[in-house]
């Protein structure tokens, strides 16, 4: 069984900065693509960005220039830097890992981490 475990999240002032980051245990062969996914109260959850195996990352338009994605394969650990945080970035964010076993593929998430923006 594959875990994930985030930390980071916490409580800032409009403009500041937060790091979040997600570190994947157990029996994992490989990681092929990295996520940070949220979902505001009401609101379906959303892709924010997304890392490959080969680095190569995308954006939802709404963060792009502010956040940046990034994974560390030897610590199978994803990170999401976010700056110039916004009040609408609040959220609950998760991260979602494309994880292959020795027997199987699939994708694990993360239990969440709270993202509160003050304005």
């Amino acid at each position: 069984q594959v875990q994930l475990v985030e930390s980071g999240g916490g409580l800032v002032q409009t403009g500041g900065s937060l790091r979040l980051s997600c570190a994947a245990s157990g029996s994992i062969f490989s990681i092929n693509s990295m996520g940070w996914y949220r979902q505001a109260p009401g609101k379906q959850r959303e892709l924010v960005a997304v890392i490959s195996s080969v680095g190569s990352t995308n954006y939802v338009d709404s963060v792009k220039g502010r956040f940046t994605i990034s994974r560390d394969n030897a610590k199978n650990t994803v990170y999401l830097q976010m700056n110039s945080l916004k009040p609408e970035d609040t959220a609950v964010y998760y991260c979602k890992m494309e994880v292959f076993t020795n027997d199987v593929a699939y994708n694990a998430w993360g239990q969440g981490t709270q993202v509160t923006v003050s304005s």
